[in-house]
């Protein structure tokens, strides 16, 4: 029942928070549909220690975002506004993938009290189902596959451990012996966990050891290490993986991005190395298109979005060092389904003691973005962003 439950194939989910669904994957072969899309919703956590609550966005027709209320989590964030001095600075949790939406389905971390939270998805109007302990201690990311789910807990010893959602996707559940340390121990950092080739792997990129480590999935669904690479940039964060299964990762550290292929004993091989993003820095977000033909990085030191063009055997080059500049650093990254727009989460201030920006940005057929409208209201401290 397990097994079968896992084999079970839903829209193959990018925790570069870019979820697709198979109708959309064929209408987005020559690129962004020219209709506009269904309305929508867009996610947000506040990360809030009195309390984490997901703020919900309304997505019209044409990209447009309206503010429509959070719904609690029943768990805790990491911020106790306003910030004092020496407080995490403006992305507490460091990481991609706080919040992923899959299949009508939004799971969301609470790093505050160690768990994660299941929510149904509906137009734009949130219900809370289930909440349960993440396997760890500080999770920080999630990874969502058919039925399975893995948490990245990024504190104690940082590990990733595995969950079931069960048939009538209701309820979490644990599954037994799936969690797993990561090869770089204390210092690992985790910055983004997600699947590769079809759900075979698990990749995960760790800051602080500039490793990727790829664990290989069995059929019931439990993840073994397979290899852990040396990133060919500096603090490898996050990542997509594109429809062609190549891996573009984000090198925050190196102002740059690479690509790799993960071969069949799971080991990497380097396609683009470090390709510059022309004095962008701090690329920490990475997210790519249903298609797979381009990549955006929320640069969070410049204040801005790049683009670059990604070929079908993962060849990265640079299109547009800024594509968009944003209200803030830029940080978290969403696409809708079909790719036709694009959201970014920006935050001002050393110490995240100023609201957060919710900006929206349409997405041209060559890559380019036209900024369309923001919202400057998001609790200091917010995490993540997820859109559908």
């Amino acid at each position: 029942m397990l097994k079968a439950l896992l084999r079970r194939r839903f829209a193959p989910g990018l925790v570069s928070l870019t979820t697709l669904a198979l109708g959309a994957v064929a209408a987005m072969a020559a690129g962004p549909a020219l209709a506009d899309e269904e309305p929508g919703a867009v996610y947000v956590l506040s990360n809030q220690a009195a309390g984490n609550s997901v703020w919900v966005y309304a997505r019209h027709e044409n990209g447009e975002l309206s503010f429509t209320g959070s719904v609690a989590t029943g768990g805790l964030g990491t911020i106790t506004p306003p910030p004092p001095n020496g407080a995490p600075g403006i992305d507490p949790l460091f990481s991609q993938g706080a919040l992923v939406y899959h299949d009508g389905l939004l799971i969301v971390v609470n790093a505050g009290s160690n768990d994660i939270s299941l929510f149904r998805a509906e137009d734009d109007e949130l219900r809370l189902l289930d909440r349960v302990p993440s396997g760890g201690v500080t999770p920080t990311g999630v990874a969502v596959r058919g039925g399975l789910v893995y948490v990245q807990n990024a504190g104690g010893t940082p590990n990733i451990s595995g969950f079931v959602i069960d048939a009538s996707h209701r309820h979490l559940n644990p599954l037994p012996n799936s969690t797993i340390a990561l090869p770089g121990g204390t210092a690992a950092g985790p910055g983004e966990v997600s699947f590769a080739a079809h759900g075979d792997f698990l990749v995960v990129t760790e800051k602080g050891t500039n490793l990727i480590d790829t664990f290989r999935v069995d059929g019931h669904g439990r993840a073994t290490l397979a290899s852990s690479s040396a990133s060919v940039g500096n603090v490898p964060f996050g990542f997509s993986v594109t429809q062609s299964e190549n891996l573009v990762v984000a090198d925050a550290g190196s102002g740059a991005v690479s690509s790799y292929k993960v071969r069949r004993d799971g080991s990497l091989l380097t396609v683009s190395g470090a390709v510059s993003l022309n004095g962008q820095t701090a690329p920490c977000w990475l997210v790519t298109t249903a298609n797979g033909r381009y990549a955006f990085t929320g640069n969070a030191g410049t204040q801005s979005i790049s683009t670059l063009s990604v070929t079908r055997d993962g060849s990265v080059s640079l299109l547009q060092g800024v594509a968009a500049s944003t209200n803030g650093a830029a940080l978290d990254l969403g696409l809708t389904a079909d790719s036709r727009f694009l959201y970014v989460r920006s935050a001002q201030g050393a110490h995240a003691s100023l609201p957060g920006t919710v900006s929206g940005f349409k997405v041209g057929h060559d890559g380019s973005l036209t900024a369309i409208n923001s919202l400057s209201n998001l609790p200091p401290g917010a995490q993540g962003i997820a859109a559908r």
